[in-house]
C-alpha cells in the first residue's frame, strides 16, 4: 500500500509539473502577442501622425508683412492682415482720372503683397480725389500716384515687403533692368521694404535698378491717357526732367472689378 501511495504522490508530482510547464508556455505566448500588438498600434498611431512641416519661410513670394510706421496715413486706411496672400490671378481696377481713363491689370504672379494691399486700399476708398503728384520725362517715364497729400512723402501708414522682379530684361548698366512701357510698379524710399501707398505707371521703357515691385500692367486706353498727359510736359519743380506734371493729374476714383 505504501508503493501505490508513493507512485500516486509521484503521479500527481509530475502531472502539477506538466500543468505548470503548460501555464509558463501560455503566458509566454500572451507576453508575445501583446508585445507585437502594441508594436502593430504604435506602428498605426505613427503612421496616422502628420509628417512634421518645416517652418513658413517669410520670404516665400505671397507671405505679406504689412508693418505699421511712425509716420501717420495722409488718409484713413485699412491695413491688410499680414500672412499668406494669393500667388496667383488678376485683378481688374479701372483709375478715372481727370486726363481720362487708366486700366489697370494687377498681377498676383509679381508683386502678390503690393496687389493685396493695392486693392484693399482702392476698395477702401484710398485713391479717390488723390493728385497723381509726380512726372518725369527725362531718363525715366513715369507718373507717379498714390499720395493723399500730394507731396511725395505721404503713405497709408504701413509699409509693405519687397517683391523685387525676376523677370525684366537687363538695362544698360548692370545695376539697372528696363521696366517696359505699360508697366505698374510700387515706389519705395530707396530703403528695404518701404513702399507703402504710392505707385508709378512707366509710359515709356525706362533703365531702373531691381528693387521696385512691378504687380500689374496698364491697358492700351491709359497708354493713351498717359502719353497724352506726358506731351504736355511737367514743371521741373524736382529738377530737369522731374516735377509736377503740367496738366494736372487727379484720380477721382479707383474702382476694383
Amino acid at each position: 500500500m505504501r508503493r501505490e501511495a508513493a507512485k500516486r504522490k509521484l503521479e500527481r508530482q509530475q502531472e502539477r509539473r506538466i500543468e505548470q510547464a503548460k501555464k509558463r508556455k501560455r503566458n509566454v505566448v500572451i507576453t508575445v502577442v501583446a508585445v507585437v500588438a502594441a508594436v502593430a498600434v504604435a506602428g498605426v498611431v505613427f503612421a496616422m501622425m502628420p509628417a512634421p512641416q518645416p517652418p513658413p519661410d517669410p520670404n516665400a513670394p505671397g507671405n505679406c508683412t504689412f508693418a505699421a510706421e511712425a509716420t501717420p496715413a495722409a488718409k484713413p486706411a485699412p491695413v491688410p492682415p499680414n500672412g499668406p496672400t494669393a500667388t496667383t490671378g488678376t485683378q481688374a481696377v479701372a483709375l478715372q482720372t481727370s486726363a481720362g481713363p487708366i486700366g489697370l491689370t494687377l498681377d498676383r504672379a509679381t508683386g502678390p503683397c503690393a496687389v493685396e494691399s493695392f486693392t484693399s486700399l482702392a476698395k477702401a476708398s484710398f485713391f479717390d480725389n488723390t493728385p497723381c503728384h509726380r512726372l518725369t520725362t527725362s531718363g525715366i517715364k513715369v507718373l507717379q500716384c498714390g499720395d493723399p497729400s500730394g507731396q511725395g512723402s505721404g503713405g497709408p501708414g504701413y509699409t509693405i515687403n519687397d517683391e523685387p522682379p525676376t523677370h525684366l530684361a537687363a538695362g544698360p548698366s548692370p545695376s539697372t533692368v528696363i521696366y517696359p512701357r505699360g508697366t505698374v510698379a510700387m515706389a519705395n524710399t530707396g530703403q528695404p521694404n518701404s513702399g507703402g501707398s504710392q505707385f508709378f505707371l512707366v509710359y515709356a521703357d525706362s533703365p531702373l535698378a531691381p528693387s521696385y515691385t512691378v504687380f500689374g500692367k496698364v491697358d492700351e486706353a491709359g497708354l493713351a491717357t498717359l502719353d497724352k498727359i506726358a506731351a504736355v510736359g511737367e514743371d521741373s519743380s524736382n529738377g530737369p526732367g522731374d516735377g509736377k506734371p503740367k496738366t494736372p493729374v487727379t484720380i477721382e476714383k479707383a474702382t476694383v472689378s
